[in-house]
């Protein structure tokens, strides 16, 4: 399987965050092909400041492998990660990070930040930007055109 295949995955998590109010960001967590954590945007839903679908992904895998080293791994998000989630990626030494929009406020992956790629850091996987970008980005203009359209 590639790139895209789990980028839909992710893009589909996203659509849970979506009906859920929440900002439409999903995560999948690849190791050997097969996904082993996978998260959406609950911060709301969870009264939890730190539930980015990145870390819900990367608590579940550490769950499912009983370890909070993921070496080897791939994370798949549907928006470039930010400060928080980039730091979580850097401690749980995932090999590749692939995401599909970039984020131009708050992004760690090179937008604002490039804590991904940090030489100072004892880490650094190796990150691919913009895989299915549009359709990433589609979900996000959309649902915050819905927001402002609703006076939230």
């Amino acid at each position: 399987m590639n790139d895209e295949h789990w980028m839909r995955q992710a893009l589909d998590l996203a659509g849970q965050a979506r009906l859920a109010g929440e900002i439409p960001v999903g995560a999948v967590l690849v190791l050997d092909n097969e996904c082993i954590g996978r998260g959406w945007n609950r911060p709301i839903t969870d009264s939890d400041p730190a539930a980015h679908a990145e870390i819900i992904a990367l608590r579940e895998a550490g769950r499912h492998l009983k370890n909070y080293r993921l070496c080897g791994a791939t994370l798949y998000i549907t928006l470039e990660p930010c400060v928080m989630c980039a730091g979580a990626i850097i401690h749980a030494r995932l090999e590749r990070v692939v995401f599909g929009a970039h984020d131009p406020r708050y992004g760690a992956a090179g937008s604002v930040f490039n804590l991904l790629g940090s030489d100072q850091l004892n880490h650094r996987p190796q990150v691919a930007g913009g895989v299915l970008a549009t359709p990433c980005a589609a979900v996000l203009q959309e649902f915050f055109r819905q927001k402002r359209g609703a006076g939230l």
